[in-house]
């Protein structure tokens, strides 16, 4: 019996890939629809930090997590009674900018120009060097939340009261080019793998399109890859990590914009383009087994599907759009309903080039909505 706290999509793919391997699920959500319950063997409906169902979790041969804002105490706990991967202590990193950047640097990795910004004294004459910038909130901000885009001093003032006063961090803005993200499957430092680096597009704070392979020089996506590596090993991280990262400037320098202890929504083409999926690789590490093969197998463009594709009086969209085309493939997620914004699913199109994957990802995307 392996566990799992979220029952969100990605705590879906990661039961189906634990079933499919010989493996019985138990789903810790307090969500009584959690998607994850459908194919679970056991679904603990509580509180994340419910004694009683984390001491249920503990029975668990081995424990993860599908979301980095689950409670890293808890992690740290559960690992006293059984194995548990990604690490508590690395959770608690990546679920704060301020430790994140700080081991970002400390792995000899750069990073956007930044300053910690956690009382209104802190910010002075000091924080105009970081201006235009965006600030974010140190803590629970994902999907483009958290987030304000301020251009000086007064902006800067304004935004972090918005923000509640709490702990931030100041970015400065940098020439961004592109970006990219890397998965990396790491039991030890002699059993580590890196997925092909996806080039990424957003739309409104939230991933729109992946691209695989990216589009980018092969030197810079050895040099990603690279850095994904030495991240991750710079953390001791055991499982799977995403490491997402700009592309900046004329010579197209790669700086790391911030990590997820985690499957990735960038990886989710490896459910249907590589030898084993992002979620078999979770599996496997979590049971102490070393990363499968990750090679890409056939270019391909992922696209989510948000709920903004269902008519406005509720209708279905237009499945055909995507399943007439033999090459792509249609992920749902299982949610009762659909919400502007909210990650309903996504699609997947193969291709014989990266261009023309993309292309076909736009086209069938783009007739969804009825």
């Amino acid at each position: 019996m392996l566990g799992i706290l979220g029952g969100g999509q990605l705590g879906s793919m990661f039961t189906m890939a634990a079933k499919t391997m010989g493996y019985r699920v138990t789903v810790l959500d307090p969500d009584p629809n959690a998607p994850a319950a459908r194919f679970a063997d056991q679904h603990l409906c509580a509180k994340f930090d419910d004694p009683k169902a984390l001491a249920e979790l503990a029975k668990c041969a081995a424990v993860t997590t599908e979301f980095e804002n689950v409670n890293a105490q808890a992690m740290r706990d559960l690992a006293q009674h059984t194995r548990v991967s990604p690490s508590g202590d690395c959770v608690a990193i990546a679920q704060n900018r301020i430790l994140e950047k700080s081991w970002i640097r400390k792995a000899g990795l750069q990073t956007a120009p930044y300053q910690v910004i956690e009382k209104m004294a802190d910010i002075g004459a000091e924080s105009s060097q970081y201006l235009s910038g965006i600030l974010k909130t140190a803590t629970l901000g994902y999907d483009g939340k958290g987030q304000i885009r301020v251009n000086t001093l007064d902006e800067l003032r304004q935004a972090f009261v918005s923000h509640g006063e709490v702990p931030c961090v100041l970015e400065k803005m940098v020439d961004l080019r592109g970006e990219i993200s890397v998965v990396v499957c790491r039991l030890n430092a002699d059993a580590i793998a890196a997925f092909d680096p996806a080039e990424n597009f957003h739309e409104n704070g939230i991933l729109a399109y992946s691209v695989v392979p990216a589009r980018l020089p092969e030197s810079v996506q050895n040099q990603a890859r690279s850095m994904a590596i030495c991240l991750a090993n710079e953390l001791d991280y055991v499982g799977v990590l995403a490491v997402e990262m700009f592309v900046v400037g004329d010579a197209g320098d790669l700086i790391v914009n911030e990590i997820a202890p985690r499957p990735h929504n960038s990886g989710h083409h490896t459910i249907d383009a590589c030898l084993a999926s992002q979620f078999q690789q979770q599996v496997r590490l979590m049971c102490g087994f070393a990363p499968a093969d990750t090679r890409l197998q056939q270019a391909c463009c992922m696209a989510n599907i948000l709920g903004d594709v269902w008519g406005d009086d509720g209708g279905e969209p237009n499945w055909s759009a995507v399943l007439d085309n033999p090459q792509a493939h249609l992920h749902l997620y299982g949610k009762t309903q659909a919400r502007v914004g909210r990650k309903m699913g996504h699609l997947t199109v193969l291709a014989d080039t990266a261009d023309v994957a993309y292309l076909l990802a736009k086209q069938s995307h783009s007739q969804l909505k009825p």
